[in-house]
């Protein structure tokens, strides 16, 4: 079986939104697009070089998916060298040629859980708000590797919205960087357990 694991960047109050540029989604009225960039300092970029090196497929929603296909094919400099090789899966009714070598569309909920039941490279999920809700809903989400940046926003797309379902995670491996970036690793560890009181 395959691993989900979603790579977020996130603000203390769960804002994933345009983290990298202010017109990387503008939906809703979101005027703070590029949040991250003054806080993303060296280590924290070291760190993200190690994630994204690993060998993994990307499964993505379409909005996400055409904002990576419009750069990466032309800038495997940046860092991700291997990206445009690697299989990327997108969750999509409507794409039907995509023109990124390596692309497999999943036209819905099914596929992408036998894909998940199946032998193969694990997922790296970026982004992708609305599929992050289907997912948690099905309790399909394995792991989360968060970028918790040390500010509030008060509005936009947040991670933890209305697919959210009642789940137990284990802390793996967590960072800081000099700039309060906390670099948090969690796996999935069963249901939430509760106490009663006497």
């Amino acid at each position: 079986m395959r691993k989900i694991i979603a790579v977020e960047f996130i603000t203390l109050d769960g804002v994933m939104q345009a983290p990298g540029a202010s017109k990387e989604d503008a939906s809703e009225g979101f005027k703070y697009g590029g949040w991250m960039g003054p806080l993303f300092d060296d280590e924290g970029g070291k760190e993200m070089d190690k994630q994204m090196k690993k060998t993994y497929s990307l499964l993505l929603g379409h909005k996400t998916y055409d904002i990576f296909a419009g750069y990466w094919p032309t800038n495997t400099d940046k860092g991700w060298p291997q990206v445009n090789k690697i299989t990327k899966y997108v969750v999509s009714h409507s794409l039907k040629k995509p023109s990124w070598e390596n692309t497999v569309i999943l036209k819905n909920i099914d596929e992408l859980k036998k894909l998940k039941n199946s032998i193969g490279e694990d997922m790296q999920v970026y982004g992708s708000s609305n599929l992050l809700q289907t997912l948690m809903k099905h309790d399909l989400v394995d792991e989360f590797w968060l970028k918790i940046f040390p500010i509030t926003l008060g509005t936009g797309k947040k991670l933890f919205d209305e697919g959210t379902i009642p789940a137990a995670f284990k802390l793996i491996e967590s960072r800081t960087t000099p700039s309060g970036v906390i670099f948090a690793s969690y796996r999935r560890a069963g249901k939430v357990k509760t106490s009663s009181m006497l």
